[in-house]
């Protein structure tokens, strides 16, 4: 069977197209996320979407308009918690993390005549993804990608020495805003094919692995683009042809790339 063919199928299209569009704009926040230590929010804000989804569902609402606003709204609540709060960020993301799930799986327990596929939420369903997750994905993939080009050099400065970004006058506060904006892009579509448990991988894993190979900042950002891609489709495409869960095999996926990735720095270096 061609990849033709493959894609002849509506529903693989549609997640070829959601999927390649999240897995560059993860990693190419992921890299600026990972290397400020913030790698937690994208799981953080996961566990808040799956909460947004399933009371949504049990409200009447759509999950994916319901839950974007919500998990956007939360991730400037956790910008506001670490600025403005004693609590630490992992702190602060944890309370908010575990809240979302508590919410979720009582929304769910509670319903009645409501027909919840919970593994749906959790894990990802492929064929859940509909025309309009397409039409948003790419919009906001394409402005994402706009603003990240358009505000390069402030990113590289603020990733590296915040202190230094602010001293310049550099506006540090719109740009934590920025990331979280897109984290929440990334983290509310992606759920629709990884589910609330795995969608941070494509935050972390591309760009752990790029940052083995290369010190320039551009390279790294390019190099991470290029590894979530491979690693979404050949999971994808492992998937089809196996009958495997969408989003646990594109994350194995990425971890063997990960392990395969350090046993070369390891003999490079040898």
């Amino acid at each position: 069977m061609g990849l033709l063919e493959i894609f002849s199928h509506a529903f693989m299209l549609r997640a070829f197209i959601v999927g390649v569009l999240i897995s560059v704009v993860a990693a190419i926040i992921g890299v600026s996320l990972v290397l400020r230590k913030q790698s937690m929010l994208g799981d953080g804000l996961s566990h808040v979407a799956f909460g947004a989804f399933a009371l949504a569902t049990v409200l009447g609402f759509t999950p994916l308009w319901f839950s974007l606003p919500v998990v956007i709204f939360v991730s400037f609540l956790i910008l506001h918690l670490n600025q403005n709060s004693k609590l630490s960020g992992d702190a602060s993301i944890a309370l908010l993390s575990a809240s979302s799930l508590a919410i979720g799986t009582l929304a769910i327990s509670i319903s009645k005549g409501v027909n919840i596929d919970l593994n749906s939420y959790l894990f990802g369903s492929i064929l859940s993804v509909g025309w309009s997750d397409v039409v948003l994905s790419t919009i906001l993939a394409i402005l994402s990608i706009l603003l990240y080009i358009f505000a390069h050099n402030r990113i590289f400065a603020l990733t590296f020495d915040a202190e230094f970004a602010r001293s310049i006058g550099i506006n540090t506060r719109l740009y934590d805003a920025f990331f979280a904006i897109i984290c929440s892009f990334v983290v509310v579509l992606g759920m629709r094919l990884l589910g609330a448990l795995l969608i941070s991988s494509l935050l972390i894993f591309p760009a752990t692995i790029s940052l083995g190979f290369s010190k320039s900042f551009k390279t790294i950002v390019l190099l991470s683009a290029f590894v979530s891609i491979f690693a979404f489709l050949i999971g994808l495409l492992l998937s089809y042809f196996f009958s495997l869960p969408t989003g646990a095999t594109v994350v194995l996926v990425n971890l063997f790339v990960f392990v395969v990735a350090k046993i070369l720095d390891f003999l490079r270096k040898v």
